[in-house]
């Protein structure tokens, strides 16, 4: 496409993510909003507030939206269980561009289905993944993949946190409204498994509960059922595993995120909001004291801050959603597929889907009980 050309972004979802996406794209340069869709009137409100010196045409229905012209890209940001609604009608329209929140869908057989949707579509859809674009976090998976730890044998991710935050009828109190909490909130790090060890995972065994968290709401006589706390392993082909430990009543973490990456010959940290980067390396692999120096003394580790200055706004995620709007940008202009497609995101739905499984059930889950015959 031209590459003077400003971009024209509708905004399907106006609630805080939504927003968030319009904070990112009004510093960007060479995009515009120009339409945005929400049946929420305080939301919609909230957004049009956001987009300072822009007057984007307000719709209440996503169709007339998608059905103005107005648009170029369009960004997905609603409830979970609507987005297989919204990008059926989406991908019905030639050449859009898509840029679709995570989780993809709630339920396998929605994602199967998108995917034959697209098949074919001259425009990109991207799943919005956007961990693996917070500074420290992609350094570590640069220097992982130039062979700066040796061969990865495991991956740790740990988010200790607060509960989910409010959202509009609180929406978010229901896995049949969010896929579960290891779908809502932990796609992304199966995703980020999955892309530092560059396999896709065979097995899952998990457990987990609701321990602390909205215990004592009701909804019309319903209490919430989503868990607040978690372990995950994930097995992946080459014998590698990664590990998720979540806990979302735990706000007296200071680096409430914490990624590590383990090879034969070295270890990477990334720490989140600190934004530093660890990376050790063994010195002498055939001695007994193979590191060199006794674990714990921090000798012989490299520490530093990592930090991206080309970012403009770092909003709630480090950067990482302005240099994933960046990318999804350039991929639009220079004819490339989407960094993240409609697979990769339905595959991080599985796993997390196949840890839910394993808590209810009580047993190891194959990723093939999941997901199509072939993948």
């Amino acid at each position: 496409m031209d590459m003077d050309k400003t971009l024209r972004y509708g905004l399907i979802g106006c609630g805080s993510m939504g927003r968030e996406h319009i904070e990112n794209l009004q510093v960007m340069g060479g995009v515009a909003v120009t339409a945005l869709a929400d049946p929420h009137a305080p939301s919609r409100e909230a957004a049009l507030a956001c987009c300072r010196g822009a007057k984007p045409q307000v719709f209440e229905d996503h169709r007339e939206l998608l059905a103005s012209g107005l648009c170029d890209a369009v960004i997905i940001a609603t409830p979970n269980f609507t987005h297989v609604e919204m990008l059926r009608d989406a991908l019905a329209v030639p050449g859009l561009h898509i840029l679709v929140e995570k989780p993809l869908v709630t339920r396998i057989e929605d994602g199967v289905e998108l995917i034959a949707r697209a098949q074919g579509r001259s425009g990109i859809v991207w799943v919005a993944q956007e961990y693996r674009y917070m500074p420290p976090v992609a350094e570590m998976i640069r220097i992982a993949h130039e062979g700066g730890v040796g061969r990865l044998h495991q991956v740790a991710i740990r988010e200790h946190r607060e509960p989910f935050y409010p959202k509009v009828g609180d929406w978010n109190r229901f896995s049949a409204n969010t896929g579960g909490t290891l779908v809502e909130k932990c796609c992304h790090y199966f995703n980020l498994m999955d892309l530092i060890l560059r396999e896709q995972p065979l097995r899952v065994f998990a457990s987990g509960g609701q321990r602390v968290n909205h215990l004592d709401e009701n909804y019309g006589g319903k209490v919430p059922d989503i868990l607040d706390s978690a372990y995950v392993i994930v097995e992946y082909p080459s014998g590698a595993r990664a590990m998720l430990d979540l806990c979302m009543f735990a706000e007296g973490s200071t680096d409430n995120e914490h990624v590590v990456i383990v090879g034969d010959e070295g270890k990477l940290e990334s720490l989140l909001p600190s934004l530093t980067l660890r990376h050790s390396r063994r010195e002498d692999w055939g001695r007994r004291d193979a590191w060199g120096q006794p674990s714990g003394t921090g000798k012989g580790v490299n520490v530093r801050r990592v930090w991206d200055t080309r970012i403009k706004y770092a909003g709630h995620h480090f950067g990482a959603s302005y240099i994933e709007h960046q990318r999804f940008a350039a991929a639009i202009r220079d004819g490339r597929p989407a960094e993240i497609g409609l697979e990769e995101g339905l595959r991080a739905v599985a796993t997390g889907l196949a840890a839910h499984r394993s808590i209810d059930e009580g047993r190891v889950v194959a990723l093939a009980e999941l997901l199509p015959a072939g993948w």
